[in-house]
């Protein structure tokens, strides 16, 4: 296409959009539209887009009304990366905006983590920080809706942590457990316990909760427990959920002396075949196997079992 200039006698010269086109070997013009009523300016821009320009005549802030600028980019890696892992089809393919609402705050978790009020007022489009609750098709979210689709996740726990046990998990393979505290304010949790506090917070309520992961420590299930639970009555659920819920056999459970203490290994696992475990050995256990000459001290000071060494660390390894 292009733009043609044909005189007209005594009158202005008319302006006309062309195209030529080639029929029976012979070029021919067709007028697509009579362009003489437009200015001259808005003409020549016509002209310049047909030669393939692509920023007009005029300055970029009379072409472009810039009404608001989002963060993009790091929206979109996290979103990428969800949707290549299928994440979302493990939690539903037909309950889209619980499902989408679940994501962003898994996505939010990931780029600004904050608290569901926060995050709410991050995907509403009258405070939105960046361009997620746009990618997500979501508006005016608020916190109640957050907290609806976590009521919507639950029920679904067991057969998304059987689908990630089927992907990261297999006969013969390891499997890391550890467990961690937390606690809040209120008085209407039912799990909710004055127990050991990792966090140092004494006279608070908390709950437990211990986490399973393939060996790269990826997450592959969650329990949650009263505060109050010790560690070691915890590792029956989890080799009843290895066996039971994820089909498995023969695993290797890896844990910390607290938790894979004395009584779990005559208990839980020594009567579990095919449920291997490694663990570490308390102090008492050491200067136990040191009395009984079983370990011998000697060793450390004529071989090295293991050294390490660094040039910003000259003369030193670890002890």
């Amino acid at each position: 296409m292009y733009v043609a200039v044909v005189p007209n006698r005594n009158s202005p010269p008319a302006i006309l959009l062309r195209e030529s086109f080639r029929q029976d070997g012979k070029v021919h013009n067709r007028t697509i539209a009579n362009l003489s009523h437009w200015p001259p300016a808005k003409v020549d821009a016509l002209r310049a887009v047909l030669k393939g320009a692509t920023v007009l005549g005029a300055p970029l802030p009379q072409v472009f009304d810039i009404v608001r600028s989002r963060p993009h980019g790091h929206v979109a890696v996290v979103l990428g990366t969800l949707r290549r892992l299928h994440l979302d089809r493990l939690f539903d393919r037909h309950a889209e905006r619980n499902r989408d609402l679940v994501l962003a705050m898994i996505a939010a978790r990931v780029l600004d983590p904050a608290s569901k009020l926060a995050t709410s007022r991050a995907l509403h489009p009258d405070t939105l920080s960046s361009s997620l609750g746009e990618l997500l098709h979501l508006d005016s979210v608020t916190e109640d809706d957050l907290y609806q689709a976590m009521d919507w996740l639950l029920p679904r726990q067991t057969r998304i942590e059987a689908a990630l046990a089927k992907r990261h998990l297999a006969e013969g393979s390891l499997v890391l457990y550890d467990l961690t505290s937390t606690w809040f304010e209120g008085r209407h949790c039912p799990l909710g316990k004055p127990g050991h506090s990792r966090d140092d917070k004494k006279g608070k309520l908390q709950v437990v909760f211990g986490l399973l992961t393939n060996a790269e420590g990826c997450p592959v299930a969650v329990e949650v427990y009263a505060g109050n639970t010790s560690d070691p009555k915890t590792v029956s659920d989890q080799i009843s959920k290895l066996r039971r819920r994820f089909g498995l056999q023969r695993v290797i459970l890896v844990g910390d002396c607290g938790m894979i203490a004395s009584a779990r290994l005559r208990e839980n696992l020594k009567p579990a075949p095919g449920i291997e475990w490694i663990t570490a050995l308390r102090a008492s256990a050491i200067k136990k196997l040191v009395s009984d000459w079983v370990l011998q001290l000697s060793l450390f000071d004529s071989r090295d079992l293991a050294g390490i060494t660094h040039p910003d660390f000259p003369g030193e390894r670890p002890s």
